[in-house]
């Protein structure tokens, strides 16, 4: 790995967390886009998930692509399109809150998604060859911290703009109108969307224009093999086992973390709690992930290697998804009184906090000239996030929200495998 003085990778980790600032404002959104849609646009559960879908299914559709552009066009470019990609993405909100069409907001998600993914390929891989190797997860979660307390801002700031004060009443009226009325009041409700969004769209474009004439050094005068002895030329990235188990471990860690998030305010509100007071419980788990972040930041490596606070954060995730599952009973927490597998959820945050951070280094671990191919793959692990979001949702239209976290058990289960095991497999073996 290259030796660099700690001020000369100062500026260009500033600059990665304004990036991963923007990465969580535009992702976690979507926990408050979520219900409100499913409200304004009369959705199933199972329909107003593929808002994750839409989102979420671009980072399939264009990581490894998007490697390719950023070869050719150069990291600070690359991330320059993938703001103004975003902000296309945003401003087609404004049609979509017209018409009240769901398709369409659909399209502006899968845009800003597409727009996420070519930062995210940049990003990431950027932060973990950037320093010494042992310490990338202390260098990954700063910029988680950056990216979920843009998280803990996003769903408060977002619903400040499209939730009034006396919308609790209304939102118990609406099933009574009549067809013309109900249309007209969700029509009014859907349209809330438009300045904030057109606010954002107006945002990310500026940051585009700042990034390419930023300081920002350019990834491909970072040399990806440095202080390795690299695999031979010749060896496809197929044969890299750690890597693609980590693909895997990235889809279930990543899906398992939105569910917390996404479904964490339908869920309080089944408990009985309205949209006004359940739009806080997503930014309650993020700040439980920040928590984690903080204390792995203090411990690594001095008092914790990365490798083990990834086990343990998995061992952390498994005991409390079941938590969720078999804990009954009322307790009142922060001033609310509601079922105590709520606050399971909440802490699913924390055993999330070190699970991103410990699996990319352990994946990209000796890829030498496959490192941004190998970063594309993670990446297309993103796609977790539109695929087990739906899932958890038609459990939960047929079952029950509660039962629809059965989803989260294989998903830790196999993040358990990864963390003591699978990262150590370099052949595989059938």
């Amino acid at each position: 790995m290259i030796k660099r003085s700690d001020s000369k990778i100062v500026i260009p980790l500033t600059i990665i967390c304004i990036v991963f600032f923007v990465f969580g404002f535009a992702t976690w959104i979507n926990a408050v886009l979520i219900p409100y849609f499913k409200l304004a646009c009369e959705l199933t559960n199972f329909e107003s998930y593929l808002v994750t879908f839409a989102f979420y299914i671009s980072y399939l559709v264009i990581s490894v692509p998007a490697s390719f552009l950023l070869k050719k066009i150069g990291f600070k470019k690359g991330m320059m399109i993938g703001f103004w990609i975003m902000a296309v993405g945003a401003f087609i909100f404004i049609p979509a809150a017209n018409y009240r069409s769901y398709p369409i907001f659909l399209t502006g998600l899968f845009i800003i998604g597409i727009g996420l993914s070519l930062l995210q390929t940049a990003a990431n891989p950027y932060v973990t060859i950037i320093g010494p190797e042992n310490r990338a997860a202390q260098r990954i979660s700063i910029m988680g911290i950056c990216n979920k307390t843009a998280g803990i801002i996003a769903p408060l700031l977002l619903a400040a703009f499209i939730i009034k004060p006396n919308d609790s009443q209304l939102f118990k009226d609406i099933h009574l109108m009549d067809e013309a009325h109900k249309s007209l009041v969700l029509d009014g409700l859907i349209r809330r969307v438009i300045v904030p969004y057109a606010i954002v769209g107006s945002v990310l474009t500026l940051l585009g224009v700042l990034i390419r004439f930023s300081p920002l050094p350019e990834i491909d005068k970072v040399e990806e093999n440095a202080g390795h002895k690299t695999q031979e030329d010749g060896i496809d990235i197929g044969h890299y086992p750690h890597l693609i188990l980590g693909a895997i471990a990235i889809f279930f860690h990543v899906g398992s973390q939105v569910i917390a998030i996404d479904s964490i305010i339908p869920y309080a509100q089944c408990m009985g709690l309205d949209l006004s007071e359940a739009k806080v419980f997503p930014s309650y788990t993020l700040f439980a992930t920040i928590c984690g972040y903080l204390l792995g930041i203090s411990l690594i490596p001095w008092a914790i290697s990365q490798k083990n606070a990834l086990r343990i954060c998995t061992l952390l995730g498994i005991t409390f998804s079941l938590l969720v599952m078999f804990s009954h009973g009322q307790v009142q927490i922060l001033g609310h009184r509601t079922d105590i597998s709520l606050w399971f959820i909440v802490l699913l945050g924390f055993a999330n906090s070190m699970i991103w951070a410990g699996i990319w280094p352990l994946a990209l671990h000796n890829l030498g000239r496959h490192l941004k191919l190998g970063a594309s793959l993670l990446i297309m692990g993103l796609c977790g996030n539109a695929i087990l979001p739906l899932i958890y949702g038609y459990f939960a239209d047929h079952l029950s929200l509660r039962e629809g976290y059965w989803v989260l058990f294989p998903c830790y289960f196999y993040l358990v495998y990864y963390a003591f095991y699978g990262h150590k497999v370099k052949r595989w073996s059938f």
